[in-house]
């Protein structure tokens, strides 16, 4: 594996964790949990399991790591979500930074979350129709809910999923895009881009929001759901949360049942109407298009190495369905 996350990249990250433990007096014995948008980390050690999050560098600010932990924190005194605590260091601290290079590496440690990731083969059903309950209570929450001082995060509109200033890189860059799939996908960009202009965004329907509730960043247990991996929230669409929640399989024959009951769900916390659900399909593809873009500019992570070019063939096919529908 080469690029941001080499093996010898990984290995200098995790001694940089390691010479952090002391701050939070943890010790143990790490290894690597996960890779994507960041390094994820697992310690084991007398204190039980701690998971550390190394940031990427180049994509969130620290101003905009704290507002992150900020949310978390005000999610788990209202009760609204499950999602594991926000380790501080003995002294308080919430992030703490080391030198990689020329790079700062920020950091953060989350308690450990028990349960099992879902999986597409799964039975999803049922844990849509739960997903689409805490979605709600999340939207419902931030209506509410009063930022601190100096809260930032990043804003996920169509110029900044698929446009001119995309957090995520150019889809143009596509892994093995041909010219015939490119004139297909300027085609969809041109739809969405219209599409989601004139859908607005209102304050009943673009907020702070999850933006990546997939099955990876979802944990079952006990019969519940905890959520995980808030390090993409931002201000978005609503119905951006259930696009996000079927990542890399948005060409399942599930995925009318899965948005049903995801509706079934929310209804049963907060009003959903007839047009906020029609919109869902279209949040889909924009959610698919950030996710081919995401896979040429981090060609580096199992993820992206796993779906490859076949990925955009699968999101050429996607936009001339939803062209013709």
């Amino acid at each position: 594996m080469g690029g941001v996350y080499s093996e010898t990249v990984l290995a200098e990250l995790a001694a940089g964790v390691e010479g952090l433990l002391p701050e939070w007096g943890l010790s143990g014995d790490l290894r690597l949990l996960t890779i994507s948008e960041n390094a994820t980390y697992l310690l084991e050690g007398p204190a039980g399991r701690t998971i550390f999050r190394v940031h990427r560098p180049g994509y969130h600010t620290e101003d905009e790591i704290q507002s992150e932990l900020s949310w978390i924190e005000a999610l788990r005194t209202a009760g609204v979500v499950e999602t594991p605590a926000i380790l501080p260091t003995r002294d308080g601290a919430r992030v703490l930074a080391f030198d990689h290079g020329d790079e700062v590496r920020n950091v953060v440690a989350f308690a450990f979350a028990d349960g099992i990731e879902p999986r597409p083969e799964d039975d999803l059903v049922p844990g849509f129709r739960t997903l689409g309950g805490i979605s709600a209570r999340l939207h419902g929450h931030v209506k509410g809910w009063e930022k601190p001082a100096g809260f930032v995060r990043k804003t996920w509109t169509f110029d900044t999923v698929a446009g001119d200033r995309p957090h995520w890189g150019p889809w143009q860059a596509a892994l093995g895009l041909t010219p015939e799939g490119r004139a297909v996908l300027d085609r969809l960009a041109a739809a969405l881009d219209a599409r989601l202009t004139d859908w607005g965004t209102g304050p009943e329907r673009f907020g702070l929001i999850h933006a990546d509730l997939r099955l990876a960043n979802l944990l079952v247990r006990d019969g519940g759901l905890t959520v995980i991996d808030f390090d993409d929230c931002g201000f978005g669409w609503f119905g951006f949360d259930f696009a996000a929640a079927v990542s890399f399989m948005e060409d399942a024959p599930a995925i009318p049942d899965l948005m049903a009951a995801w509706a079934e769900g929310y209804r049963e916390v907060a009003p959903l109407g007839a047009a906020d659900e029609a919109m869902l399909p279209t949040f889909v593809m924009l959610r698919r298009l950030q996710l081919t873009a995401w896979i040429a500019s981090h060609a580096e992570t199992p993820t992206a190495q796993e779906f490859g070019d076949g990925f955009t063939d699968g999101t050429v096919m996607l936009a001339e369905r939803y062209l013709t529908a």
